[in-house]
């Protein structure tokens, strides 16, 4: 009886023995679980491209994520215990009052297209703003902040590429229907002219002879040029040289001409005759209005080049763009010709043709590429970016 109440007892015994082992194996998993999802958790924060602030009652940071350390110029260690009005300073309004409200009423908000003061620049950007309640830990704020620069710029860019293609295709089209009649009114002007018995009459005929020509010289810059380009590889630093060579020379001494090149850059494929004249334009304009509007300001031509990573041109985004800078530190561009300037026939220069900018954003179209401007006064840069990662 004893015996078998020793052998039945043996299985029992490791029958408890399994459950106590399984239970102890559940209890010791549930926090190597918690620690596996805490690290997924952190993980997924640190690699968001939204920026994650949390801050507590008082509205000191307890966290941010990468993303906001990137976006707002600040250190992790800088930043945790510091005021948030410190690190997310809106330019335009006030914070504090509008997170004070969603403290009280649990109510969360968003802004959109808000202006962040970051350094020495502003950024645009939407936030979001929410309540993190719980009974174990103390209520904090959550902030989300999405950055806005990029996305309306490429709009932006979008808008200006279609907009271009759009006056490019009309201008040409009238550029045509102009060069038709000019000729009849040419070829009438110099028979007219033959028939004509006094010289004070053949002036006139003259007149219109001169005239038509002018316009037909410009409904051929209008329609563009009409080779075929010559591309091969070759040195933007080649093309700088010759541009500013010929603003030199123009300039005689008195400007200064500052190059700033970084040699590191490589080659390009494009047509340099089309990449000298697209900078040429930009830089007899700079030169121009350095020289017809004098200033306390010694005036300075500076020609800078720098390759950017991961730049987005319209809503393509390309590994490696090369960066053309041509900078002068005349009167600036008058903010209402700022979006317009590209477009033919728009001048701000009495006696202008307007067609200048208009052909060089054309050219640099050709190859995938994009001019931008940045004006005020006493600094105008005109930037030109092409792709060196896309193939024409």
């Amino acid at each position: 009886m004893g015996r078998d109440a020793a052998e039945t007892s043996i299985p029992a015994i490791c029958a408890e023995w399994v459950q106590f082992l399984q239970a102890i194996t559940i209890t010791l998993s549930i926090p190597e679980t918690f620690m596996h999802q805490a690290r997924i958790a952190k993980r997924l924060l640190d690699n968001l491209s939204t920026a994650v602030l949390l801050c507590d009652t008082q509205l000191r940071l307890r966290y941010l994520n990468p993303a906001a350390e990137s976006l707002l110029a600040v250190s992790h260690t800088r930043a945790i215990g510091a005021a948030l009005s410190d690190v997310l300073v809106e330019t335009h309004q006030n914070t504090d009052e509008a997170l004070q409200e969603t403290l009280h009423s649990g109510h969360p908000f968003t802004k959109r297209e808000a202006a962040l003061r970051v350094g020495l620049r502003d950024i645009v950007v939407d936030y979001s703003v929410s309540l993190m309640q719980s009974p174990e830990e103390e209520t904090q704020l959550l902030i989300e902040v999405q950055p806005r620069d990029r996305l309306l710029r490429i709009a932006r860019e979008e808008a200006m590429l279609a907009s271009h293609r759009a006056t490019r295709t009309l201008v040409r089209g009238v550029a045509h229907e102009i060069k038709n009649p000019l000729g009849g009114i040419r070829g009438a002007a110099q028979l007219l002219e033959r028939e004509l018995p006094s010289a004070d009459l053949k002036e006139y005929t003259r007149i219109i002879i001169e005239e038509a020509d002018r316009l037909r010289s410009l409904a051929d810059r209008m329609l563009g040029p009409r080779r075929l380009p010559t591309i091969r590889s070759m040195n933007v630093h080649e093309c700088l040289e010759r541009v500013a060579g010929l603003l030199a020379a123009e300039a005689d001494g008195r400007i200064q001409l500052i190059r700033d090149y970084d040699p590191s850059l490589p080659d390009i494929v494009a047509d340099p005759d089309q990449i000298i004249q697209a900078m040429l334009n930009i830089g007899g304009n700079a030169l121009q209005a350095l020289l017809e509007n004098p200033s306390d300001r010694e005036p300075t031509l500076t020609l800078r080049t720098r390759p950017v990573r991961q730049f987005t041109i319209g809503a393509t985004r390309h590994r490696l763009v090369l960066r053309v800078d041509i900078r002068d530190n005349g009167p600036g561009i008058p903010s209402d010709l700022l979006e317009s300037m590209f477009y033919p026939m728009v001048s701000g220069r009495a006696g202008g043709s307007g067609l200048g900018l208009s052909i060089a954003q054309d050219i640099i179209h050709q190859y995938h590429g994009l001019i931008e401007c940045e004006s005020k006064p006493g600094d105008t840069t005109f930037s030109i970016f092409l792709p060196l990662d896309a193939k024409k």
